[in-house]
């Protein structure tokens, strides 16, 4: 299934590269980008700038390793704005929108990512003799 969130090539490459260790890695991605998240969300509510940088810049980066590219896109949004603010000495208010946009992006990203890759995802007969078809 592709719902846009993940670039398959990347994702592909990255189950390739990684072989046995993939799932323990994404697991790692999931909680990490939840403490990332939760920072972002903290150092939005705190108007801190300089808070907002780094998980920023992690949720980016491990983001693209597994193909993630709205939630990367999302995440990088942030961090420039960010560290925009950080040189200005701004609050970060114009990150508003997309910190509040990222909880559910980042939710729908890990669905999609288990979803890819699920070795036992369900599959839907169309019948006798024909193909499976992936829900």
């Amino acid at each position: 299934m592709n719902d846009g969130l993940i670039d398959q090539r990347v994702l592909t490459q990255t189950r390739a590269e990684l072989g046995a260790n993939f799932i323990r890695i994404l697991g790692y991605f999931r909680e990490d980008g939840l403490k990332s998240l939760l920072a972002i969300e903290q150092a939005m509510r705190e108007q801190n700038a300089v808070a907002m940088v780094l998980p920023a810049h992690t949720l980016k980066g491990e983001s693209r390793q597994f193909g993630a590219e709205t939630l990367a896109d999302m995440a990088e949004g942030i961090e420039l704005i960010a560290r925009k603010c950080v040189e200005t000495h701004d609050k970060p208010t114009e990150a508003l929108e997309h910190v509040a946009r990222l909880r559910p992006t980042f939710q729908a990203t890990l669905a999609s990512l288990d979803r890819d890759s699920n070795p036992l995802a369900q599959r839907k007969s169309t019948g006798f003799g024909k193909r499976p078809v992936a829900l």
